[in-house]
């Protein structure tokens, strides 16, 4: 018993705890089946910050624990919100043009009820043709099988040209936003198949539950999204322990002493920056439903940034740092920009904090990665007293962020 997987990973019986109990608490206080304490509007939030928790666990392991800093992994993100996002426009339309044109004294041909159907989601980029990316739109299986398909077969084409050229450090993370941001231009034109900047909308309308309160949905989402979160802090568990996990340590701190011992670091890369991206997938899928729109500029360069931010504010090499720096700058954010912080009058300025959250959020930052590169989850390591062994002046090696020193003497 001392040996299973979860006693040897204590910290991952906590969160599931600690997940289990937050869950529980918004849905007895939610308007759907509580006490009505939890606004519908908040237990979305909450259940978008836990899909936000997930990528940042995929950034986590692809960073904090592999070396690979991509500023692209938000556009995988992305993509599976677009690849639900299909789906759910396509069959709520087919709903509402069904129903219109069941009064007609003849009924629509299969080519008219497309066609139709079609007009009314391109309308708006004056067209009424399904592109080819959309051939699977109408099945919900299928379209499940894309957001997992598609932003790994992305990973994999990118990854495996990347590293197969061994290209590392900061070229590697211009080459990846590179990538997002090329990304991001194609779908801002409307010849994309996916409305260009007008996005996909709609998508908190799932189609068949009319009759079904929004409220009840949102929990619904909320449960999806812990589920999705507690799977993956699993997963990533598991990916992490082990020889596995050592091998892309050690790929972090010397890749080239990995490469020499004989391992194949590429393949290492490979299969970790493809899992991430499947993983940001499966999050931007439960996460736009609950948003209700998504468009290009949701996969723009600086979401990517953003993640990164998130997983250093909360202490990358750590799973449940990087969870702790989703959910709190998520929700932090969430206070300032929602126009729920005071304004602060200088007297010869007013700081007005939807202004000025980008540049606080920049500054701790800053100031994390100088003074504290642990980051909020090493204050985890003071209160368990998961402190560092002496190692008798040696230094630690080139990331101070990492549990480098407990991993030492084991």
């Amino acid at each position: 018993m001392k040996n299973s997987f979860f006693m040897k990973n204590p910290s991952l019986l906590v969160f599931l705890g600690l997940l289990a109990l937050f869950t529980l608490g918004v849905t007895l206080m939610s308007e759907a089946y509580g006490s009505g304490l939890v606004s519908t509007s908040f237990v979305k939030t909450l259940g978008k910050t836990l899909c936000l928790a997930l990528v940042a666990i995929a950034m986590d392991l692809v960073w904090g624990y592999t070396g690979i800093l991509s500023l692209g992994h938000f556009a995988f993100f992305g993509v599976g919100g677009y690849m639900i996002g299909m789906w759910l426009m396509y069959a709520r339309t087919e709903i509402i043009v069904v129903n219109s044109m069941a009064s007609a004294p003849i009924p629509p041909t299969a080519s008219e009820l497309s066609d139709a159907i079609g007009s009314q989601i391109f309308g708006v980029v004056g067209s009424s043709d399904f592109p080819a990316i959309w051939m699977f739109a109408d099945s919900l299986v299928l379209q499940l099988f894309m957001v997992v398909l598609v932003p790994g077969l992305v990973a994999l084409v990118f990854g495996w040209l990347a590293f197969r050229s061994r290209v590392t450090g900061v070229y590697l993370s211009i080459l990846t936003q590179a990538m997002t941001l090329a990304l991001s231009l194609y779908l801002f034109q409307n010849d994309s198949g996916l409305r260009g900047n007008n996005g996909l909308s709609g998508l908190q309308n799932l189609p068949g539950a009319d009759n079904i309160p929004q409220s009840v949905i949102s929990i619904w989402f909320l449960w999806g999204s812990a589920l999705a979160l507690a799977l993956t802090y699993i997963a990533t568990s598991f990916v992490v322990s082990g020889k596995f996990g050592s091998v892309i340590r050690g790929i972090r701190d010397d890749e080239a002493r990995v490469r020499f011992l004989g391992y194949s670091v590429e393949g290492y890369k490979l299969f970790v920056f493809v899992l991430t991206a499947i993983m940001a997938a499966i999050g931007g899928a439960l996460y736009y439903p609950q948003a209700g729109i998504i468009n290009p500029a949701e996969i723009a360069p600086i979401a990517s940034i953003y993640l990164a931010v998130w997983v250093a504010i909360g202490g990358r090499g750590r799973i449940y740092g990087a969870v702790i720096g989703a959910v709190v700058v998520s929700l932090v954010s969430t206070w300032f920009t929602g126009g729920q912080a005071p304004n602060i009058n200088l007297g010869f300025y007013v700081v007005k904090w939807v202004d000025w959250w980008q540049v606080l959020l920049g500054l701790s930052f800053v100031l994390v990665t100088l003074f504290a590169p642990k980051g909020i989850g090493g204050l985890v390591d003071l209160f368990t007293g998961r402190l560092a062994p002496s190692r008798k002046g040696a230094p630690l090696g080139p990331d101070a962020g990492s549990l480098r020193e407990e991993e030492a003497e084991k």
